[in-house]
């Protein structure tokens, strides 16, 4: 696992300066602490910064072809790289390494553009090509590896696997994009390939950009999309056999590695899955890692014990305190945009704790989106069933009355809290899944925002994103649609990012074998029945793993990764949450209405509602603000600012 960054001028051969790319190099060397190295040449400027895992001795990059006219920066790890070593030697080419990397340049010259559709990992890496002058940008299917870049002044692009590696160029503008800002306090993070800065974007998943000097600057070009076209009639026995030989071929080509490598155990469904088939695969016990809270509602750690003993693992456990506010401040260093998913806190941690024993871990990310696991993908098929019976006019008067009429429970169990279910069944399928998946309110942002920040939105909405997805969607099913949105907001806009900067900011490299392009378009066939059945997801995924994990653990309640926010605001955090929010800092970027702020923060630490989620996105703002936005590229967080406790 690596970090990348570059400069290209795209119309001419402008000097580039070696000491610029150097300090964008530097501003993420917690991704790659073992080896640094750049590579500079009329109008381009290529840096890489090396985490050590494949050809310990000979991966070093900035790395070339035979005559040095191609070379190559890269993040990532590319699993079927011995195969296509083997096939490209066959046709002629000669390879000085045995690390994944020089499979690129091989692969670029024998294959062009197209290259891109023969790897199997995850990547994201910049590729010049002198003979052509050009420069080729690809970033892997899924978007598990990061990739941003900005065009300066329609000739100069810049690129890196942080927003940080950007920051130190000075001609960089920073002008915060009002969109970006109704997307973050929507979704709780800014969906690809928009980012917090009008003129900074992220290459999106399954995209490659090509860029020939003297060319006009190019747009993204897509080389893959997972398309939902289901096998109807798959015997449930079949496919739960297939299955597990899917999921155990991800699995085993990914424990390729020439440093310690282990897993992250939870004590869920997915972890365990991993554990199980890391397992079955090895010789060794495998190495798992997990955490636990004092908190027994947060506390999964009896159940990653219980299947760390079934797979007879080496396990490393901890017991944190949930009540971790002091990283708050380091979050925001950390993943550069204002990122308001909680659960990177515990995230942090366990990767933490993964890195003192091991430099790989592999993780079950990805389960819920693949198998449609979570809780909102019940209720949306729930409420799917309804809609489909009642025309729309009928249900927006008929739910929409009863909607506003009845009260408002958030203390009472899910059946009771019936307001949320009967407004979503008066909206079409899209606003309801928008509702669902929303961190606040279409009225809470109204609200929130001053007359400024609504003029400048000129009548945007988040929804928009979702409803783009949705409306394009290749799946005729409800379900699928849902999950297709989620591949390509929620899963590369938050858990993947969530992942990627925790364990980078301790040089850990995280794998995620059910994420596997395969084993994802694989689990795409499969009917959304034997998905979501009976309530339940995961159906079939879980059927599957019967022999291989304990019911006991298959077939439990899923508990969630966070840390309770509504009760830090009104007790720990409190005087911090005041400050915070109170202060001028947020005030000064006058994008807020400060009055509703106050009554956010004031009703909520009343006890009167609890307003956590959108306080907790402003709290990350806030941060954001200070730690990243005015502190300046020459302040630019240092890798122990994002290590080292931090005063809150």
């Amino acid at each position: 696992m690596c970090g990348i960054t570059g400069i290209f001028d795209g119309s001419g051969r402008s000097r580039v300066d070696r000491g610029l790319l150097a300090r964008m190099n530097d501003a993420q060397s917690h991704r790659g602490p073992d080896d640094s190295g750049l590579f500079v040449a009329p109008g381009i400027g290529l840096a890489h910064r090396r985490l050590s895992i494949i050809d310990l001795a000979g991966g070093h990059q900035p790395l070339f072809n035979e005559d040095g006219t191609v070379v190559v920066v890269y993040n990532g790890e590319i699993y079927n790289f011995q195969d296509l070593a083997h096939e490209l030697a066959a046709a002629g080419h000669v390879f000085r390494t045995h690390c994944d990397t020089e499979v690129i340049v091989h692969a670029w010259e024998e294959w062009g553009e197209n290259c891109v559709e023969r790897f199997r990992g995850m990547f994201a890496f910049a590729l010049w090509d002198a003979n052509c002058e050009t420069l080729f940008l690809a970033r892997d299917r899924l978007g598990i590896k990061p990739l941003y870049y900005a065009i300066l002044n329609g000739r100069t692009l810049l690129f890196g696997s942080e927003l940080k590696s950007l920051l130190p160029h000075r001609d960089l503008p920073r002008r915060i994009d009002p969109r970006a800002v109704e997307d973050y306090f929507a979704y709780g993070y800014v969906p690809d390939p928009r980012t917090i800065y009008a003129d900074v974007a992220k290459l999106p998943p399954g995209h490659t950009l090509c860029w020939r000097r003297g060319a006009p600057m190019p747009r993204p070009r897509q080389y893959w999309d997972v398309a939902f076209d289901a096998r109807h009639g798959l015997d449930e026995a079949e496919a739960a056999a297939e299955l597990v030989a899917q999921l155990r071929e991800a699995v085993r080509i990914r424990l390729i590695a020439e440093v310690p490598l282990g897993a992250f155990l939870s004590g869920g469904v997915d972890s365990s899955a991993v554990v199980a088939m890391m397992a079955e695969l090895s010789h060794d016990p495998v190495n798992t890692c997990s955490i636990g809270f004092k908190q027994a509602s947060h506390d999964e750690s009896g159940y990653a014990a219980q299947m760390a003993a079934h797979c007879a693992t080496r396990h490393f456990t901890e017991e944190v305190d949930a009540d971790a506010f002091d990283l708050v401040d380091r979050l925001a260093a950390i993943y550069d945009e204002p990122f308001a998913d909680a659960s990177a806190i515990p995230t942090y941690q366990v990767c933490a704790l993964a890195r003192r024993h091991v430099t790989v871990a592999l993780s079950g990310d990805g389960g819920d989106e693949v198998f449609a696991g979570y809780r909102r993908y019940r209720w949306h098929h729930y409420e799917e069933q309804i809609r489909a019976r009642l025309p729309q006019g009928l249900r927006r008067a008929l739910f929409g009355a009863l909607g506003r009429l009845y009260p408002k429970l958030d203390w009472a169990p899910r059946p009771l809290r019936a307001k949320t279910t009967l407004q979503a069944l008066a909206r079409d399928s899209t606003a309801a899944y928008f509702h669902s998946v929303s961190q606040s309110t279409d009225d809470i942002r109204a609200r929130l925002f001053s007359p400024a920040l609504r003029r400048d939105l000129q009548g945007y909405r988040a929804i928009e994103v979702l409803r783009d997805f949705m409306d394009r969607a290749p799946a005729e099913h409800h379900l699928e649609k849902i999950q297709y949105a989620d591949f390509k907001t929620y899963l590369p806009g938050d858990i993947l990012t969530k992942v990627d900067r925790a364990s980078m900011a301790h040089s850990l490299e995280v794998r995620v074998p059910i994420l596997d392009h395969e084993f994802v378009e694989w689990a795409a066939h499969l009917p959304a029945d034997l998905k979501l059945r009976g309530g339940e997801g995961k159906h079939v995924l879980k059927k599957a793993l019967e022999p291989h994990v304990p019911r006991t653990i298959l077939y439990r309640d899923k508990m969630g990764f966070g840390v309770p926010l509504a009760a830090w605001f009104r007790g720990p955090l409190r005087t911090r949450v005041h400050e915070a929010l109170s202060g001028p800092v947020l005030a000064g970027t006058g994008l807020f209405d400060m009055d509703f702020v106050h009554t956010l923060v004031t009703r909520h630490q009343s006890g009167a509602r609890d307003y956590s989620e959108p306080i907790w996105a402003l709290v990350m703002f806030e941060s954001f603000l200070r730690r990243v936005h005015d502190a300046g590229a020459a302040h630019a967080p240092t890798d122990s600012e994002l290590l080292d406790p931090a005063p809150i």
